[in-house]
């Protein structure tokens, strides 16, 4: 199987789901640097990171190709697979970017998760779905259920040049869902959409989760010079991402509220992520308590010294060790 070849092109013939238009008119939300929203709807998104295709390879032992999962929506994804012949774990994947940006083709997210399939021994789906404002939650959560179900369904579909290639690294018996950031809260209610059935596990990297009242973290962090993530920034994502008129005690944005699906027993084991120095801390440890009062097994680490999104986003050298430890745990998680 050569690392090379492009099994099957997901932008062709589709229209690009990111614009890039000018910034004359009325501006009435924006994140410096990643997104602008203007008064007539149009919405600007700057290529503050930079997209590669599936061709490069920065894992030699890992093949990557994209497939299209619904046209009529745009739906894709990037595929992962170790190369050494064996059967593995399934791990469906959602990037993060407060629902607003960001795509499987960013290169830290092609980096980051090529590292996982190779190091952690699972082949990695990593979808890219609808973005707000266009497409407003439960976009997010739908585009996430139908890639469960797309998946599922090449188990038992013939093979094809977008499927055959990754279905037979695939033990469809080993499903987890994953993601980081929003792409962790889509992870986390696509599970609850699914009632947990046919999941092995969730992976939720310090989950994007929000709600009225301030924590402890978000007061101490959420003005923290240089922070990948403010307060500021939070709040904006969230009135792009929910429906309008909504809160953050919106139980899509705080999964502690009624219909949040924290609690729900039937859901799978879970491995919660949190940094130290991320103003989600301590929603995230308190989402973990949550499970553990359901009666639900969750395992929560929590990395100290980085921020949010530093497994992506931060090549320090502590980043790099705490990443490799934040792979190690995914590694162990799924084995068991």
């Amino acid at each position: 199987m050569g690392a090379a070849v492009t099994f099957c092109d997901p932008h062709q013939n589709l229209q690009s789901s990111t614009a890039y238009r000018s910034s004359h008119g009325h501006v009435t939300e924006e994140i410096e640097g990643l997104i602008r929203v203007h008064k007539d709807g149009r919405v600007e998104r700057f290529p503050v990171v930079p997209e590669v295709p599936c061709t490069w390879t920065p894992e030699p032992d890992v093949v990557c190709g994209d497939a299209v999962l619904d046209r009529s929506t745009r739906v894709w994804a990037r595929f992962h697979v170790p190369k050494r012949p064996a059967r593995r774990p399934l791990l469906i994947y959602f990037h993060g970017g407060g629902f607003s940006v960001g795509s499987a083709a960013w290169a830290c997210y092609h980096r980051f998760l090529a590292r996982v399939a190779s190091q952690a021994g699972c082949v990695v789906m990593s979808v890219s779905y609808r973005l707000a404002p266009e497409h407003r939650l439960p976009a997010a959560f739908d585009d996430g259920v139908a890639a469960v179900k797309w998946a599922k369904q090449q188990a038992s579909s013939g093979a094809d040049e977008c499927s055959g290639w990754w279905r037979g690294r695939c033990d469809f018996s080993q499903v987890f869902l994953g993601g980081d950031s929003a792409g962790a809260a889509v992870a986390h209610h696509v599970a609850a959409r699914l009632g947990g059935h046919g999941l092995r596990g969730v992976v939720l990297i310090q989950p994007f989760f929000g709600g009225e009242e301030r924590t402890a973290s978000e007061r101490a962090l959420g003005q923290q010079h240089g922070s990948v993530l403010s307060m500021a920034a939070s709040d904006t994502y969230w009135r792009l991402a929910l429906p309008v008129g909504a809160k953050r005690d919106h139980p899509w944005c705080n999964p502690l509220q009624a219909g949040g699906g924290v609690e729900d027993p039937r859901l799978p084991a879970a491995l919660v992520f949190a940094a130290e120095m991320d103003i989600l801390r301590d929603r995230n440890v308190e989402v973990c308590r949550a499970m553990r009062r359901a009666g639900r097994r969750v395992e929560c680490v929590v990395h100290s010294g980085v921020g949010h999104a530093f497994q992506v986003l931060n090549t320090s050298p502590i980043a790099q060790e705490q990443t490799q430890d934040m792979i190690a745990h995914i590694k162990a998680f799924m084995n068991r």
